[in-house]
Parts: structure tokens; sequence; C-alpha cells
């Protein structure tokens, strides 16, 4: 027993020091090794694999003992439960409430009270609505009275419009296909067709779509955006094959420097990668725009005069996987890394505090790093990847110092690649668009939800209230009062589960 009890304390150990290595290589200078999604799923199997091991060693400990032992804190328990929630009690007593010893009553002098999180199960119900008619016994003039039926945004349908927004929020905010969504409701006995449930996306995207036109008349009047765009797999008529289109992506997101404006990001799809698309979609937006050296937003720079912001994390990358065996790759990334860490000390300052301190510690940095570039380059073959990544560097050396000069822009374009994810995730989940037409229901629902994200809104109960209002006769004039910034946000308390 005791080798036993001395193996799953080893087993315990090992995959904790498991656990804190990869924690200490995710979030060290190695940072890149993983994207976020694999770095997830590793981490997720290790806990796992560690939880397994200390549910056997606590087992094992209960045995050794022969008795019930007050059980070890976990360790991830650091919070109650929020207060939101409801409450349903549960008391568990005692059959007989007599003393052993004299038999008189016994009385409650304390008690334990535990909270465990629960669930309950999806509940899918039948909404029935009765609409009484009226008349008058009096007189026949006032006719049959009844009252107005409520309107859906799936007219004479089968769903509501909390499932619509259900199904919308499953697909779009979760990436779940609605073939798997059809699986899940089959589970409960509701026979719906993915077909049925691509009707109802189509419908409701037609009913987003000037909200998503209003969304993208607030970006282009923004004073600075973030642009990035990602392949949209489409699937050609008649062929079985796909062809690739392209969803752009713009964001807004102020917070970095006092900003008032709402965070937010409008998609758009577009058959090509163009540098037409980009001047069509700002139409004549004049404000700062931040990219990741892609040539095709530059027809936009020169059209409307707007000045085009690098992302640092672009030039960075393309050092990265040469740290190892390139003594320049890596001392390259340790002066982008002084950069960013010394960055981290102005975030949410106003831009001309911002601009005060770059200038200050940043701007020495960069010129120092500009001659280091400079100087190495001629060690290195002109066809090779780290004069490639030089050249890179200095070839859009304005671009990606130009947060020196503008406290309103960041370093990199990370805020609109986090908008690209989700997508990325979608998209991986589905494979492909349906149509052209399927392409631009996407980016219009995707718009909508991934800017109540940012509002810190829940996409659901938004999307639920706003079908309701939309269906029952919301003014087109007054689109800004639906948008997702004003709605109530979602209530939050710091509470930390059980594992």
């Amino acid at each position: 027993m005791d080798n036993e009890l001395a193996a799953a304390l080893h087993e315990v150990k090992r995959l904790t020091d498991i656990l804190d290595a990869f924690k200490r290589h995710r979030f060290g200078q190695s940072a890149e090794r993983l994207d976020p999604d694999q770095y997830q799923l590793v981490l997720e199997e290790l806990e796992a694999a560690l939880s397994h091991a200390e549910a056997g060693l606590e087992a094992l400990i209960d045995k050794l003992d022969g008795k019930t032992r007050e059980k070890q804190r976990r360790r991830t328990n650091r919070g109650a439960l929020p207060a939101h929630l409801e409450r349903v009690e549960q008391l568990i007593d005692i059959d007989d409430k007599h003393c052993t010893c004299c038999g008189h009553d016994l009385h409650v002098i304390d008690e334990d009270v535990t909270e465990r999180l629960d669930v309950v199960p999806t509940i899918f119900r039948v909404l029935r609505t009765r609409r009484p008619r009226y008349g008058c016994r009096g007189c026949d003039e006032a006719g049959v009275i009844q009252a107005p039926a409520p309107s859906f945004i799936v007219d004479q349908g089968l769903p509501t419009d909390a499932l619509v927004a259900q199904v919308l929020v499953s697909r779009f905010a979760d990436h779940t296909p609605l073939y798997r969504q059809a699986q899940i409701y089959a589970r409960y006995g509701l026979d719906l067709d993915r077909s049925t449930f691509s009707d109802w996306i189509g419908r409701a995207a037609w009913w987003l779509e000037p909200l998503h036109r209003h969304l993208l008349g607030h970006l282009r009047s923004s004073e600075k955006l973030f642009a990035d765009e990602t392949r949209m797999p489409v699937l050609a008529p008649r062929t079985g094959k796909t062809r690739t289109g392209q969803l752009w992506a713009y964001a807004r997101d102020d917070r970095a420097w006092g900003g008032t404006a709402a965070p937010a990001v409008v998609y758009i799809y577009a058959t090509g990668r163009g540098s037409e698309h980009p001047v069509d979609h700002l139409g004549t937006f004049t404000g700062v725009l931040q990219v990741d050296g892609y040539a095709g937003y530059n027809e936009i720079a020169r059209r409307n005069g707007i000045k085009l912001a690098l992302c640092l994390s672009h030039a960075r990358r393309k050092f990265y996987d040469h740290r190892e065996k390139e003594p320049v790759a890596a001392e390259v990334l340790r002066r982008f890394t002084l950069i960013y860490k010394l960055e981290a000390g102005w975030r949410g300052k106003s831009p001309e505090a911002r601009v005060d301190g770059r200038q200050l510690y940043l701007k020495p940095l960069f010129e120092d790093l500009h001659a280091y570039l400079v100087g190495k380059l001629p060690r290195f073959s002109a066809k090779s990847k780290m004069a490639e990544a030089i050249r890179y560097a200095l070839n859009n050396w304005d671009g990606l110092t130009y947060c020196l000069a503008d406290g309103r822009v960041e370093l990199d374009t990370n805020c609109v690649e986090r908008s690209i994810r989700p997508i990325a995730l979608s998209r991986k989940n589905s494979l492909f668009a349906g149509s052209d037409l399927g392409a631009h229901h996407w980016a219009v629902i995707a718009s909508m939800l991934e800017t109540c994200k940012l509002s810190d809104v829940d996409p659901l109960a938004w999307l639920t209230d706003t079908f309701s209002k939309l269906a029952n006769g919301h003014p087109a004039t007054d689109l800004e009062s639906l948008m997702p910034w004003n709605f109530r946000k979602i209530e939050r308390r710091p509470v930390a589960l059980a594992a």
C-alpha cells in the first residue's frame, strides 16, 4: 500500500511539473510556439490528467485512513458562486430528532451550508398563444374585437424569435454547425432539418442587414480603424468544389487611449482581395487605418489621404522562426520584447501621454533597432529568409513607427486579429459557405454578434430583444437605439469555479 501511495504522489507531482512548465513555456518569450486554440487544447488535457491522478490519490488516502476525512480544498476553488443565480434549497436531515440518551427533542444549534453549480438541461416548450375574440350583445356596430397577433421575424413559421436567436448564436458565436444543432435537437424528439435552420438564418439576416449598414456607417466615421481580411471558401455552383472569397474585417477599439467610441467590428464579404474592396467598404473614411502591410490598402490611402499605420507583430513574426539558429533574429526579438514591455505602461492613458512616453523611451529603441538591422543586412544572402525579414522591416519603417507620432495608434493589429479568430473557428467547423449570399449572411450576423461581445453584451439576449422589436415595427429611423452598445451589459461578478 505504501508503494501505491508513493507512486500516486509521484504521478501528481510529475503532472504538476509538466503543467507548470507548459504554462511557463506558453507565457514566456517563446509564446508563439502554439496558437491560442492549440494551447487551450493541450492545457485542458494536462489539467484533466492531473485531476484524474489527484482523484486516485484521494481515494487511496481515504482507504489508508479507513475513515471519512475532511476533503482537501480544490486548487481552483477561489470564490463563491454568483449571487444572481437562482438558489434551489436541498435539505438533508436526520430521520430521528430525539436524543438517543434521554429521549428529549433535539434542537438546531447550527448548520453546514454548501453550494454547487447545477444545470437544468435545455427545455423546449410550445408557446401557445390565445387571442379571444369579443363581441357586444347590445349592438352590432362594434363588430368583433380582438387583440392584434404578435409578429415574429419568421412569420407564420414554427420558431419564436428566441429560438431563431439561439440557432444564430450557436452557429455564428459558438461555432456549432447546423447539422450538429439538428442532431442535438433530435435528442429531444424534434425532427428539424438543416434546411429549416437555413431558412431561419436567411430571414434573420434580412432583418439584420439595416443594422449591419448602420454599423458600417458608424465605423466609417471613426478616428481610427483596424483592418484585416481572411479567406472565405464558397461552394462553386454545379462543380462540387470551392472557390476562395474574402471576408474583410474592420474593427474599432479606442479603449487603449481613452477614446469614448464603442468598440465594434464589421465583416464584409467580397469575392476577391483586390484594392477596390477597401475603397468600396470604407467610403469616405479619413482617419488612421492600421493594417498588416498588405499592399491592397495602399489605394484607399492614396484616394482618401489617410495614414496607414502598420503592425509590429507582423515584422516580429518574420524573425521568430529563425530565433534558435540565428543570433541576429534572437537579438531582434529581444529588442521587440523590450519595446512591448515599455508600451504596456501607457495603456489606457491619453494620446498625448502615450506620445510623450513613446518619444522618450521607445524612439531611442526604434532608432537603435533600425541601425542594427541596417548593419546586419549585408551578412545575409539577398534571397535568404533573414534578409527578407530585415528588408520588410526597413522598407515599412515609417508605418511600423507611426505609433511614435500618434498616441491613438497601437503597436500591432491584434485587435482585429482577435475579431478574425472566431470567423476562422466557424470556418474550420463548417468548412465553407454554400453560396456568395450565404457568405454575406455570415458577415452580417457575425458582425452583430461579435460587436455584442466587444461591448460586453450577451449576444443571445440582445438578438432576441432586437428581433422582437424589429418584427413589431421598430422605426427604421431609430436604428441607433438597437446597437449592441446601447443594450444592457452582462452583469459580471468575480468568480472562480471549482475544477
